[in-house]
């Protein structure tokens, strides 16, 4: 015969795993959450925590197991700034913690504009309007010696103004799926 305290120390354990069970966010589930601050390739670091707030409630099954408006946190896992003429800037983001509760989830990346537009634009107009002015000024040789100067001129513009970081703005909402459970 098994002792009765053997008894209530097994009915306390199942119990306790059933409510632990009822409040686990199971893989699959898509959680929104709004950034409480900006966060830019050109400043964050990864290993960078950050902050915000879910968008929606997190129901599963009926059952609510987080409110909106719990703190979540999580974490910039890869960061590359933006290069001058290329190489736009890229950020990734994994949510670490919902309701102080620890999950795993997917990542969420973003990229920079690409510099290319923008590039032939500046690099391009300055030499047309530099070949423009030197044909006026000098004929055919002034022609290409002020599209030589206006393509420089062009070129030192996309790179004093070119960065194309990537950004997430504050109140940005953005959408997790997680990968492991939490417990509340």
């Amino acid at each position: 015969m098994v002792p009765r305290r053997v008894v209530k120390i097994v009915i306390a354990m199942v119990a306790l795993a059933a409510v632990g069970a009822a409040s686990t966010i199971p893989a699959g589930t898509h959680v929104t959450v709004r950034l409480t601050s900006e966060i830019s390739s050109r400043t964050a670091q990864a290993g960078q925590s950050f902050e915000g707030t879910l968008a929606r409630n997190v129901v599963v099954n009926g059952n609510t197991l987080a409110q909106a408006g719990a703190a979540v946190r999580g974490k910039v896992t890869y960061v590359k700034p933006s290069g001058r003429l290329h190489t736009p800037g890229q950020l990734t983001l994994r949510l670490m913690s919902v309701d102080r509760q620890p999950v795993q989830s997917s990542a969420v990346h973003r990229q920079g504009k690409s510099h290319k537009k923008s590039n032939v634009t500046k690099i391009g107009g300055g030499a047309a309007a530099g070949a423009l002015i030197g044909a006026v000024a000098g004929g055919g040789k002034g022609a290409a010696i002020g599209m030589l100067a206006g393509g420089a001129a062009g070129t030192g513009l996309a790179a004093a103004t070119g960065k194309q970081e990537a950004v997430f703005p504050a109140e940005s909402a953005l959408t997790f799926t997680i990968t492991g459970g939490a417990r509340r």
